[in-house]
């Protein structure tokens, strides 16, 4: 038997869509049910954003501190911040060392904020514009070192593929035919809902790292 040979398999926006309607048993016929397709897929991508880790929007970044600003902004594309280390450079070699991140009540509770040392807790303000404060304020020559949650990225142009891990590909289809069909087809929408969830919980469950973890019981007394 021969196979293809290839594994790139995708799907563009406007093929998402038609596939989409096609679910709802209908085929788009106007403009304004494309827009409305496109629209309810940029929401699809938001929900997603609220439902858990996607691992392809994790990356890492790093931002230079400058010596007595305890407070940088972020990009406004982050979602949250996983995890940071402060980076020191010293003659070529970097030193990287955890940093803490704490709560509001913590960083509020913080008495004098304009210390400088090497940061050592990090508080994270979740806004239209994420900002990161830090205690101690830096001194000179640290860099914030992160892993960021991004936005997926806008549908655009019909001819774009969806900025997604081709797993979710599945999901992606059944969840804007669900999106769809509140819209163009209420008679399918609890089927299309209930294919949807499982399909989105299959892909979850497998978006996961899978490093080995070992629990070593504490033996003290």
């Amino acid at each position: 038997m021969t196979t293809s040979g290839t594994t790139t398999f995708n799907l563009s926006i406007d093929d998402l869509v038609e596939e989409a309607f096609e679910r709802c048993g209908m085929r788009p016929t106007s403009g304004f049910q494309l827009t409305s397709a496109r629209r309810s897929l940029n929401l699809l991508f938001l929900d997603w954003a609220n439902r858990g880790l996607n691992l392809w929007t994790i990356e890492q970044a790093s931002f230079p501190l400058t010596a007595g600003v305890n407070e940088i902004a972020l990009d406004a594309s982050v979602v949250n911040v996983l995890e940071a280390v402060i980076r020191q450079n010293n003659q070529g070699t970097n030193t990287d060392v955890y940093i803490e991140r704490i709560s509001r009540e913590d960083w509020l509770n913080v008495p004098d904020k304009t210390t400088q040392a090497r940061p050592a807790q990090f508080y994270v303000e979740r806004t239209n514009i994420p900002k990161v404060y830090f205690y101690p304020a830096p001194a000179a020559g640290y860099t914030f070192v992160y892993y960021r949650i991004r936005r997926i990225q806008d549908a655009g142009s019909y001819t774009n593929t969806a900025d997604v891990n081709f797993r979710f590909l599945p999901c992606l289809a059944s969840g804007l035919a669900y999106y769809l069909s509140l819209k163009f087809a209420a008679d399918r929408a609890a089927a299309l809902k209930a294919i949807y969830e499982e399909d989105f919980q299959r892909a979850a469950l497998e978006d996961r790292d899978t490093a080995s973890v070992q629990f070593v019981p504490d033996l003290g007394v």
